[in-house]
Order: structure tokens, then sequence, then C-alpha cells
């Protein structure tokens, strides 16, 4: 008889006893009205959620991708507010290793835009008028994590100020401090010339470089590889990289789909998210290449 631990797990063991001891031939049977796969993803609340607004062949694709999207942009907020922790901590190993695994996240994000691009743009306008005004910069997770990323503009949590609990979520991700700051502050801590007005300033304000940040980050490099610092340094490098290439395939799938039109949500489409493109995330790593 298979026992279960104090957290109802089966073990090893278990799953052994419940396979039959047959190799390569998976369990068929299960007791009650449900599955242990469905009930551990909640599949059947996930698919009740798929509610597209017309009968256009190609609207379920968009939808989809734009759960999708949300459902990456909760991962990569959680990550990032996970290093923010690690690199408070001083945990800089952990740190990188989470930051190897939210590239990979963000690598995933950015092919949505490969799927989305092979939508024509007749095809889009087929049921682009039940979108209304709905548009994505009006999704608060991806707000939130533009704030653990250190993009921080204030006005784009407006939207979100008549919305139940997630206002307090947004605004609680603008006052703090991104991950770009907990490695600034981290740097500090090791012994880098940071002035306190890039250590103590507000949060919620848009991050100024700083021409000592730079300095911190391009000494960094010239120590080379092997320390765990440099390692941090790169690694937050391609997330930065990553999240360059999700903006400028956006900007490319836009203009694919609808060419220069406005967007739904009132933007001039292309036009902003082309400026929107030439941002760059963690400014002096960026610069610190032009010392080295």
């Amino acid at each position: 008889m298979t026992t279960l631990d104090e957290q109802g797990h089966t073990g090893e063991a278990g799953r052994v006893t419940l396979s039959g001891g047959l190799e390569d031939e998976p369990q068929l049977d299960f007791p009650g009205p449900s599955t242990p796969y469905l009930d551990y993803h909640s599949i059947d609340v996930l698919l009740s959620l798929h509610h597209p607004r017309s009968d256009t062949p190609a609207e379920p694709t968009f939808y989809v991708l734009g759960q999708v999207k949300e459902l990456l942009f909760q991962l990569l907020y959680r990550e990032l507010c996970a290093v923010r922790e690690l690199l408070d901590g001083g945990e800089v190993a952990q740190a990188v290793w989470t930051l190897r695994r939210t590239r990979r996240v963000i690598e995933l994000l950015t092919e949505t835009w490969d799927v989305l691009g092979t939508l024509a743009p007749t095809e889009f306008n087929a049921f682009r008028e039940h979108l209304g005004q709905a548009s994505g910069f009006q999704s608060y997770m991806y707000r939130m994590l533009e704030y653990v990323l250190g993009n921080k503009n204030a006005s784009l949590a407006r939207p979100h100020d008549t919305v139940p609990r997630v206002r307090e979520q947004v605004q609680a991700a603008l006052r703090a401090p991104s991950v770009y700051d907990a490695a600034v502050r981290l740097l500090a801590r090791l012994g880098a010339d940071i002035p306190a007005a890039v250590l103590e300033r507000d949060a919620a304000q848009p991050y100024v470089p700083h021409a000592a940040v730079e300095r911190a980050w391009a000494a960094l490099y010239q120590a080379g590889p092997g320390d765990s610092m440099f390692e941090l340094a790169e690694a937050m490098m391609d997330i930065a990289e990553g999240f360059g290439r999700w903006r400028a395939l956006h900007l490319l799938t836009v203009e694919r789909i609808i060419g220069a039109k406005s967007g739904t949500g009132g933007t001039t489409g292309a036009q902003w998210l082309r400026r929107a493109a030439e941002q760059r995330l963690f400014p002096e790593l960026w610069s610190s290449r032009n010392l080295l």
C-alpha cells in the first residue's frame, strides 16, 4: 500500500508502486473525478479563461498568445524580485543563476512575436475592432515588470488607479528599488565609490545615470572574468539585451501587421514603440564599455 508524507507526497517509492513496476507504462487509472496533472496546473480553470470576441479564425492565436505573455510577465517579475532580494543579501552566485534562467524566459517571451508575426494585416483587421481601446501597455504585470527592471514612469501606472487590488500592486512596484538599484548598492558595499545621491535616491523616480557608477562597472570589467561580480554584470547585460530584443521585435511585428497606424490604446503605434526600443536598461553597464 502506498503511503504519503505529511505534505501528501508519494515520494519515489510511492511512484514506483503506482506505476505497477512496469517500465515505460504510464498510470492510466485515478480515483475521483480528476487527474493529478489537471489538479496541479488548474487546467480546467486555465482553459475556461479562453473567450475570443469574434469567430475570426486568426483571433484565437492573438488571444492565447496575449494570455501566455501575461503568465510570462508574472514569472519574470517574480524571478527578478527574487534576484533583487538575493543581491541585497549578498548572494551573488545564486542571483547569477536565477538571472540565467530569467534570460531564457525572456527568450521564450520574445518568441511570441514570431507567432504573432504570422498574422496577415487582413486577418488582424478582421477582429481588431473587437479590441476596442484594449492595448498591451495597459497590462499591469508588464508595468510591474518594467518597474522592477528600473524603467520608472509613474504616469503609466494611471490606467490601474481605479482597479481594486491592482493599484496597490503597481504602486508598490513603482516605489520599490529595481534590480539594478540592488546591484549598484552591492557595488557600494563591496567598496565602489558610489555617491550617496545615487544610493539614497527616490526609487519611484526615473534612474539618472552617474559617471561614478559607470566607472565602478568599468573597473569591475577590467579585473576580468573569474570574479562573481563580473559574472553578475554579464548576466545583467544578458537581461538588458534580451529585453531590448523583445522591444525591437515588438516594433517590427506591429509595423508588419498594422504599419504606421495608431495603436488601439491611443498611442502612435509604431512611433511609440520605436522610442521604447531605443531605451536601454541598466544604462551604465552599457556606457561602461566606452571606458574599456
